[in-house]
């Protein structure tokens, strides 16, 4: 379990308000930049398997700047059973606050199986950016997924209004579930943005300008810019990824996406 929250202090400058960590899970803060917190999120245990539960609850005060990652990407190991690992993610932004939400890769791995929860809460005053990109195997290892389950669920809320809902669930020989044409037509990475604020549908020509063939951005409102990505590998995706970011976050991206 990891609790983070922030706050402004006075000036220009967040401060870190309440930490609080239990279990694998811990956060390190690297010096500031622009007087923003920024949080590396690291799994001691090393992954996740079946049975494992991890909460993750990060709080943006008012006006308060936090940005979050990863200190490498996540894997999600095979399961000995049917029981599944649990992520369960609780973001708010508060009025006037900042929130980026960006974590390296989930990498999932044969056999694996995982129950993962995303749930936003948004001040409509509020600015807030995730991605989450995740890999199905790793190529070069020569894996493959036969058999694994997945269901991912992304719940993003402001003024407990549903903004953005997106669910999506593998079972069986995902490999194979990927290679259908209307499916991922053989991409094994693949990643979601959204940038929800005020002035998002200014960013939607300059991020359509980044993009492959491969990928699609669009507006769910003014306010909801959705981005989505395939890839071959995670490499590929990356090399995507990072400009998008870059453009998105003022050149504000974690330094352990530059690594």
């Amino acid at each position: 379990m990891l609790n983070i929250s922030a706050q402004r202090a006075s000036g220009d400058v967040t401060r870190l308000k309440n930490l609080r960590q239990q279990g694998s899970f811990r956060a390190i803060f690297p010096r500031p930049v622009s007087g923003n917190v920024e949080a590396v999120i690291i799994n001691t245990a090393g992954g996740v398997t079946g049975g494992d539960q991890f909460s993750t609850t990060v709080t943006a005060h008012e006006n308060a700047n936090i940005s979050c990652t990863t200190q490498a990407a996540e894997r999600i190991y095979g399961a000995s059973d049917l029981n599944a690992g649990s992520i369960q993610t609780t973001l708010t932004a508060e009025q006037g606050a900042q929130l980026y939400w960006l974590p390296q890769e989930t990498i999932v791995f044969d056999r694996a199986r995982l129950r993962r929860r995303l749930d936003v809460h948004l001040h409509p005053r509020a600015k807030f950016l995730m991605v989450e990109p995740m890999v199905f195997g790793r190529e070069a290892s020569g894996e493959t997924l036969r058999s694994a389950g997945l269901d991912d669920r992304v719940s993003i809320f402001s003024n407990r209004q549903s903004l953005y809902l997106d669910r999506f669930k593998f079972e069986g020989d995902i490999a194979s579930q990927l290679g259908r044409p209307a499916v991922a037509n053989g991409a094994r990475a693949m990643a979601s943005i959204v940038l929800a604020e005020q002035n998002a549908k200014l960013f939607l020509d300059p991020v359509r300008a980044l993009l492959p063939s491969c990928a699609g951005a669009s507006l769910l409102s003014e306010t909801v810019l959705v981005v989505r990505i395939l890839a071959a590998d995670s490499f590929a995706l990356r090399t995507i990824l990072l400009p998008i970011l870059k453009l998105l976050t003022n050149d504000a991206v974690p330094k352990n996406w530059r690594l």
